[in-house]
This record gives C-alpha cells, structure tokens and sequence, in this order.
C-alpha cells in the first residue's frame, strides 16, 4: 500500500542574527497541515523553530522523505521567512534568468537555497515517488513568507555564505527540463508572502490556511494544480497582494496529480472553475484562445461524476486569462474548491466578405440585405478591408459580382472557387448568401479546435495503404500525398486502411470527419463510437477507404482532389449533428425554403440533446450522456492526384 511521508517545517522565533522581524503563524500552520494529514495517515515529522536547522531540514529531507519508494508521496511544507541572495556564478544568473539572485527559505541558522533544495527533492524523486513541496514564505515561486498583513521576508546578512556554485545535474526549481517534483508556492519569485490574524485571532500563513482549506474541501483525488487554483482564487478574495504560483505549470507530469499521491487524471483539464473576487470565473481567457468579443455565446460544461457534473456555466465576460461566468439554474456547491471544465458552446468566428462589384451597386445592396440577419457572415464596406475587420480565426471570402452573376472566391486559401450564380434581383441574392453561408459552415469545421486541450494526444490517426502495415507519413508541409496508378482508361484511385489507436489508459469517444473540396462534411467513415484502452478503431469497419475524385472531375492527368481528415476526440459522446454538410449545389433548394433556419447562430454545440420524455430537470446522467468533457480535434489534410505521367505511386 503506498505511503505519505510529510516533513513539516514552521519557524516563527528566529535568532536576532538571522531575521530582526519574528513571526506568529508558521508553526500555527504547520499545525493545521498536520492535523489534515493525519486523516491520511500520513507517516509526519516536524521541525519547529530552534529545531529547523539547515543541517536538520537536509537530513529529514534525505532520511525521512527519502524513505517513500515507488509509488509513495514525499511531502515538504515550509513555513517561515524567505530571502533572495545575490549571485555572481554565471551558471547561477544563466538558471536564474534576469534576476542575477538566488531564492531561499530561510533556516533558523541561514538560507538554504533553492538550487539545494531543489537537488534534495529531485534525489528523493528518483526511486519512483512522488514529491510536492508546500512552501510558505516570501519569494518562493522561485523556490524557496511577510500587516495585519506581516511580511515573511528576511533582509540578508553579511555573514551569510554566497551559495556555492551550481554543478550543471543540480536541479533548479524553476527551469528543469524534466521536472521530477511539484511546488505550490505562496508568491512569485519576486514577491513577498504574509500572514494575518483570522476571526478568531489566530495567526495563518495567508497561503497555508488558503490551500488547507481547499484540500480540505476537495476530492481526494483533486490534482495539485486544482488545489492550488482554489487556493489562488481565495487569496485574490482576501486581496492579499501575493500570487500563489504552481511549478512546473505545463500539463502532465506531477502537478496533474493528487496533492497525496495517485493516479495523474486520464484527461487533463485546461480549464478550472472557481470562485474569485469578481464572482466565479474560469482560468481561461483571451489568450488561451476564446472568443473575447462574443462571451454571450460561450458555456462551459462541468465535468466529472460529482454532484456538480454536468451542470453548466455561462460567459458573461472575457478577459485576458479569466472568463467571468455566470452559473445556469445552479449554484456551486463549495466556494473553497476549483472545478474542472470544459467548452461546450462554442461561437465560431464569423467570415469576412468583401463585396467586389463596382459596375453593379444594386446587386451588391440586394446582397447586404439578404446577409443582414446571418450571424456567419460580416460585410466589408471595401475591397482591402476585410483584413482589418476580419475576426481571429476567421476565413475571408470574395464576392465578385459581375454582369447579372456573382462568383465566390475563398481568400488565402488553396480552395476552388463555385461555380458562377445568377444575381437578378433580390431572390438570387438569397442563393448567394446561402452560398456564402455553406462555405463559411465548411472552413468553420475544417478549422475547429479546442483552445489548451491535450485530448487529443490520446488518439492518433494512422493512414495505411492497403495491404501493407506501415503508416503513411506526411510531406514537408503536413499533407498526405496519394496516387492514382496505371494510365489513361485504366486509371485506379489509391485505396488505404485508416485507423485510430487510443493510446491512453481509459475509454475515449472519437468521430472521424472527411472534409472534401466539394464542400461537403460527413463521419460516415468513422461514425462516433467509445475506443477502449489500447484499442484500435477502423474507418469504415476495417473496409478499404478509396481516394478518388468526384465524378464531377474525371481522371486525367494533373487532376487533384483535396480532403481534410478531422478527428474529434472527446471523454464523452458529442452531438454530430453540427458535423454534417451536403455538398455545396447551386440547384439545392434553399435552406430556408425548406422550413429550416437558413443561417443558424454561429455556435457549435457540443451536448448531445436530452431523450425525449425526460421529465426531470437538471444535468443528464448516464455515461456519455449530456457530458462531452474535454474534448480536442486533429486534422490530416490529404491530397489525390492523377500524374502528369507515368504509373503513379
């Protein structure tokens, strides 16, 4: 059964020698931590004030912490003063970045510094366990505390050493290309840290008692990255002027896992939900990719099998890191917990269209008024501006208007254009807004994507020419170049196998897209089923997937037909409704004469909708049901040509 060992380090009553400013609260939360580990029995050693020698924290780091093995948790939770150092050592600066200092925690005899501890952590991660360290004192995202609001910051001495040099296999605590530990610190590496007196007029390390208070409220298999979100968010509730940060902070690796110990979650989350100053918000914003100027239009969904799963919140503002949100017919349950979310309503960018018709001014204004009322399409005034107006992400299209016809050109894009369309009057104008609107749906698809999401990792698509077993491998720019073989009245189109290998430890939902240059969207390849663990689905049911051209364009050499593969990966199954376009024709009947919405609202939405005769309100149930989860797309754009000359390949 695996182990917790926890060192607990709380210094308050430093020598006037090494720090003129005591603290109250360090070994107040030492004490607090201990009282939660206990519930987990922990295996707890503490050093208190005149014991928290430098000498005494190394060796409980080697000789208790080094007792966890494989599969064990090593945990070190420092409270007390933190300093900065100068340094001169070149390799120092280099790890350091600009800073040229060095950050510690500061012992009751003196600095220990952050290369040190950071070897020390590192040594006792490599039998295989798993090492966080809780550090509570001022600068200590660097990895190394400071009324009410009391600075934990200690001046440094002259008669402190310089820190010695640092061999090129010490491990930094910021910095490492391979991390082997976590770090929840209480500041960045250039702030100061406090503690103030509770209601109850105790004294808290301000970042301790806020991630006791999250662990206490979490689930016991809530990832560090979690707790220390619901820690952060509560600090900036206080309006502490300290950043709690979270080393390393990519994805993966021991952050991702419980606080105590166990399994990394199988999907990770880029997006948690959690209470802040301004009411509850999602760490995601502007920069990692969202719609910043159309939050109304964006939810998330909650996920997980909690009491909370499923349940939706809303954008009401996006930021530049957070989204503020509203909660939709809920509340949440604990304010001291962080959420894991994911994008369920998406708004796509809306295509910017550049009307070219000088000679024709009545037919461009028959144009504006039949596009008026599509939200998936925004009018450029003229010609060059629709680079200055177009979205983030979206795709530009050109409207050449001329005589008593109109031909849409995508823009920047190796697509072909659509045959020319009548523009008589008003009715026709309706046609080609339909046109404009099917071409935009199309490159909203073929351009979908989940911003931050790492599902997609777990799946790969593996393209096999058939009868052999070797996957194919794309060209210098990522396409996939396929063949027709033989010669002028015996030409064949290349046939090929195409699997999705789920190489991840839990059941993943997948549906395979093919995008084709006519316009069209379909999954009749690969529908929208649950891989197992370490299984392989087959397109097409293991049947051969041929690429061949359109009957509309016969083999001859020089011919070329293009298809975007999309793999969309999810936790959960999705509705594939929004996944399916016809063929662009120009004889279609119009949408909107067929009794359906001609332009739709823009957003994708990925819940499936609830059965019918459901009377309960509330979150689906079920696996699968309601819930996409984290979800992620992969696109392989493939390219089919006839050959000028020869037999092909």
């Amino acid at each position: 059964m695996a182990q917790v060992y926890a060192l607990l380090i709380g210094v308050d009553d430093y020598p006037a020698d090494v720090s003129s400013r005591p603290l109250r609260g360090a070994v107040n939360d030492v004490v607090a931590a201990r009282a939660w580990l206990a519930t987990r029995g922990a295996h707890v050693a503490e050093l208190h004030d005149a014991a928290a020698t430098r000498a005494a924290i190394v060796a409980g780091v080697r000789f208790h912490l080094g007792r966890a093995g494989a599969g064990d948790t090593a945990l070190l939770w420092f409270s007390g003063h933190g300093t900065e150092l100068d340094t001169s050592d070149p390799w120092h600066q280099r790890v350091e970045a600009a800073t040229g200092r060095c950050q510690a925690l500061l012992a009751v005899d003196g600095p220990l510094v952050d290369k040190e501890l950071g070897a020390l952590l590192d040594a006792t991660a490599a039998p295989g366990a798993h090492v966080v360290a809780v550090l509570d004192c001022c600068y200590s995202g660097g990895g190394t505390r400071d009324p009410e609001l009391t600075p934990r910051h200690a001046t440094p001495r002259p008669s402190w050493p310089a820190p010695a040099p640092a061999g090129r296999d010490a491990t930094a605590m910021a910095g490492h290309v391979e991390p082997r530990h976590a770090l929840l610190a209480a500041s960045r590496l250039t702030e100061r840290a406090y503690e103030a007196e509770t209601q109850s007029g105790e004294v808290r390390g301000v970042f301790s008692r806020a991630l006791l208070a999250a662990a206490w409220a979490a689930e016991p298999a809530a990832s560090c990255r979690e707790l220390l979100t619901a820690a952060h968010a509560r600090v900036r509730r206080l309006g502490v002027p300290q950043h709690p940060m979270l080393w390393p902070e990519a994805p993966g690796g021991p952050t991702d896992r419980p606080l105590l110990g166990g399994a990394e979650a199988a999907e990770l989350s880029p997006y948690l939900l959690r209470l802040g100053p301004d009411g509850w918000e999602v760490t995601a914003g502007a920069a990692h990719g969202l719609p910043a100027g159309d939050a109304a239009r964006l939810a998330f969904t909650v996920t997980g099998d909690g009491p909370e799963g499923g349940h939706t919140v809303r954008a009401r503002a996006v930021g530049t890191t957070r989204t503020l949100v509203d909660a939709a017919g809920w509340t949440p349950g604990n304010s001291r917990r962080a959420y894991p979310v994911a994008v369920s309503e998406l708004p796509l960018p809306p295509a910017t269209v550049t009307v070219d018709a000088p000679a024709a001014p009545e037919a461009a204004a028959w144009v504006r008024a039949a596009a008026a009322a599509s939200p998936l399409l925004r009018l450029a005034e003229k010609e060059g501006e629709e680079g200055r107006r177009a979205a983030p992400g979206s795709s530009v299209l050109r409207l050449a208007v001329t005589g008593a016809g109109a031909r849409v050109v995508p823009v920047g894009d190796d697509l072909p254009s659509v045959p020319e369309l009548p523009l008589r009057g008003p009715r026709d104008a309706e046609r080609v807004v339909d046109c404009l609107t099917h071409l935009t749906r199309w490159r909203q698809l073929r351009d979908l994507d989940c911003p931050a999401s790492s599902v997609s990792s777990r799946v790969s698509v593996e393209i096999v020419p058939w009868g052999e077993e070797e996957p194919c491998r794309p060209g210098g720019e990522g396409e996939y170049l396929f063949s027709y073989t033989g010669g002028p009245g015996r030409w064949r189109e290349p046939w090929v196998s195409i699997r999705l290998r789920n190489r991840s430890g839990v059941p993943v939902w997948c549906v395979l897209l093919d995008l084709t240059d006519s316009y069209a969207a379909d999954s009749v390849l690969f529908p929208g089923h649950f891989i197992g663990p370490g299984r392989v689905g087959h397109a097409l049911d293991g049947e051969p997937v041929q690429l061949s051209l359109p009957a509309s364009r016969p083999p001859r050499p020089g011919a070329v037909v293009r298809d975007w593969l999309k793999l969309i990966v999810a936790e959960g199954e999705l509705n594939t409704v929004p996944f399916h376009l016809s063929p662009w024709r120009p004889d279609a009947v119009p949408a909107a004469r067929e009794g359906t919405p001609r332009h739709g609202d823009g957003v994708l939405r990925l819940t499936r909708p609830a059965p019918p005769g459901g009377r309960d309100a509330g979150p689906a149930t079920g696996a699968g049901h309601g819930r996409p989860g984290r979800w992620a797309t992969v696109t392989l754009p493939l390219r089919t040509v006839v050959p000028v000359s020869g037999r092909g390949g």
